[in-house]
């Protein structure tokens, strides 16, 4: 079987490949991730994922591809800038219901296999200095949305409607539906 490429250096995404036992290499894409002005969120992580993969596609592999953002009232939240921002978003989320979206793209020879999964999640209501406190963690400053659903942050979860792993980073399962169907025949 071919070996997957996967397009980040994010430590949850090889995580959740190495956990879901993909056979893969891990390959960094220097995408810059600006979204365009009136960019739907959807639209952008698709756009992302596709120019990730292509960045760093050669012929004969499959590349994926994967960017995420988190939605609230439209407003999209990619990673803290600084811990100011962090705490905006993360009291822009507490006591609410957003949406986590990640675009995949798996490029192959014949083109690219290009999707979306969302998740709502909902957070239970959170004081200052709660927050305060999980931003000093430092866990937030890399995670889209500003906080780890695996992590500390966990205990802010009062529930969740779709992927458990596509709020990690990865929708594992669309990600296997698509790299299947492009796996010949045993």
């Amino acid at each position: 079987m071919r070996e997957l490429i996967l397009a980040s250096a994010s430590p949850r995404r090889k995580e959740l490949l190495a956990t879901a036992g993909f056979s893969f290499r891990v390959r960094p894409s220097a995408v810059e991730e600006i979204r365009n002005e009136g960019e739907l969120p959807v639209a952008y992580v698709l756009r992302l994922a596709q120019s990730k993969a292509q960045a760093v596609w050669r012929s004969g592999e499959v590349v994926l591809g994967a960017d995420t953002v988190v939605v609230i009232h439209e407003r999209v939240l990619e990673k803290p800038r600084d811990t100011a921002d962090a705490i905006s978003m993360l009291k822009a989320l507490a006591g609410r219901t957003h949406q986590v979206i990640t675009g995949i793209c798996l490029r192959h020879d014949g083109g690219a296999l290009i999707d979306h999964a969302s998740t709502q999640v909902q957070f239970s209501p959170l004081g200052e200095d709660e927050i305060r406190e999980y931003v000093a963690s430092g866990e937030p400053m890399d995670k889209a949305g500003g906080y780890a659903i695996q992590g500390l942050a966990s205990k802010f979860v009062e529930r969740i409607d779709g992927c458990y792993f596509n709020v990690m980073g990865l929708p594992l399962a669309l990600v296997y539906r698509h790299w299947k169907a492009l796996r010949p025949p045993e």
